[in-house]
């Protein structure tokens, strides 16, 4: 499947919506896990602002790859982002887009002193 790489350093991102099970079969309820390792999947959406323009990503990430508090609002470093074009077919209609995936999604709201 083709990737292409996503360059996030010059971009300012925020979670927009807090990290979520990724659903495999909605009728089960059955988490989706990743292909190579088996961790269980998450999905988090970002607000990802570059040069004046905001877009809100729904990112798909390991389990293991979220790390600190991310709430809505925090914000976050991204890891190994990439951009995979997908197509589908459903009861005769063509669907398709671009799904976003990181191998990590890093809360950088300092550590609360207390």
């Amino acid at each position: 499947m083709r990737q292409i790489p996503v360059d996030t350093s010059a971009a300012m991102v925020m979670v927009a919506q807090p990290p979520a099970p990724k659903i495999a079969n909605r009728q089960t309820g059955e988490i989706a896990t990743d292909r190579d390792t088996g961790a269980p999947l998450m999905t988090v959406d970002v607000m990802f602002v570059m040069d004046g323009n905001a877009e809100i990503l729904n990112l798909t990430v390991p389990e293991t790859g979220i790390s600190g508090e991310l709430s809505m609002g925090t914000p976050v470093a991204l890891t190994g982002v990439v951009a995979r074009p997908w197509e589908n077919e459903f009861n005769g209609q063509k669907r398709h887009g671009i799904s976003f995936r990181a191998v990590a999604v890093t809360s950088l709201a300092a550590a609360k002193v207390g």
